[in-house]
């Protein structure tokens, strides 16, 4: 069979198919219906130094091609992370990633710092691009800011340093150019898109944070274009592609723009067993091209 392994940084990963962060809880409660062992890594939902209880209801709609949210980054804050999320993830059958946000350079830090000694974790996920909360853009739309950020952690961690990219931006080149010179090992867009709906009968806004963040099929061909952009400004950075995977054609789009793995998000909520379907799929489909490996696919766009 073709070699679906890929690497990430410091961390190789059986597969190139991970779990996008806000869509499949910590990572434990899929494992029923999923088999993890066949993905390359899951990414928690995002970790905060404190507890958070996000946004005011009502938090998602749907929309004709996807869905908006604004949760607002609901967690249970670090300390309970570690006492009671960390011992069922060390269990895994596959690498974790937290995904980590906060207000401040020192929260982000607190949280790396905290959990980089811990062996059920393999690796970070650097969010500065959730739509959905007040503070923190200045980390995905200000080049130094992100720099700083991430020039602050890297020595924090051996671990994999991810960063996590917003398309909310005039050239989202430009940031993840930034995060790569302070020391990123891999980046990983995008994320949500913001946008906002309307309750015609009520002039209300359906989410009660007004906007929210578009997620789905709508937004793939903004997120392929970025990865694309991406790849070509940060030549030898690994991309994990994220935005509107629903089918293995799908998938295939981001490795041929540059992306060396992706994640799956909102298709979790709409049919959790693509999970399971889509590493064999690749598989297939790389037979079928009779290529050996996902490596040979990857950034093998042609513009001729």
């Amino acid at each position: 069979m073709p070699d679906l392994s890929v690497t990430l940084g410091p961390l190789a990963l059986k597969t190139p198919v991970l779990t996008a962060s806000g869509t499949f809880g910590y990572g434990c409660e899929y494992s029923p219906i999923v088999d993890l062992a066949r993905l390359g890594a899951v990414i928690t939902k995002s970790l905060s130094v404190h507890p958070r209880e996000g946004n005011a209801s009502p938090r998602i709609s749907e929309t004709p091609a996807g869905m908006l949210n604004a949760i607002g980054l609901e967690n249970c804050g670090l300390e309970s992370f570690v006492a009671q999320r960390l011992p069922e993830l060390a269990q895994l059958p596959t690498h974790v990633l937290v995904n980590v946000v906060g207000n401040s350079v020192e929260e982000y830090a607190t949280i790396c710092r905290r959990l980089e000694k811990e062996e059920a974790v393999d690796g970070f996920e650097i969010n500065i691009s959730c739509p959905n909360v007040k503070y923190g853009c200045r980390f995905a739309t200000e080049p130094a800011d992100c720099r700083g950020l991430v020039r602050a952690l890297r020595p924090l961690t051996k671990k994999l340093l991810m960063v996590k990219l917003s398309p909310n931006v005039t050239d989202i080149a430009v940031i993840a150019r930034a995060a790569v010179e302070g020391g990123a090992d891999a980046l990983s867009l995008i994320n949500t898109l913001l946008g906002m709906a309307v309750d015609v009968n009520t002039r209300r806004p359906r989410l009660g944070y007004v906007t929210g963040g578009l997620s789905g099929p709508a937004i793939r061909p903004v997120a392929v274009r970025c990865v694309h952009q991406v790849a070509q400004a940060c030549p030898g950075t690994p991309i994990v592609g994220i935005g509107g995977i629903r089918t293995v054609y799908d998938a295939l789009e981001f490795f041929i723009a540059g992306a060396s793995a992706v994640q799956v998000g909102t298709t979790n909520y709409l049919d959790p067993d693509f999970l399971n379907r889509l590493p064999g799929e690749l598989d297939g489909w790389l037979a079928q091209e009779k290529l050996s490996s996902i490596k040979e696919l990857v950034g093998t766009l042609r513009r001729d």
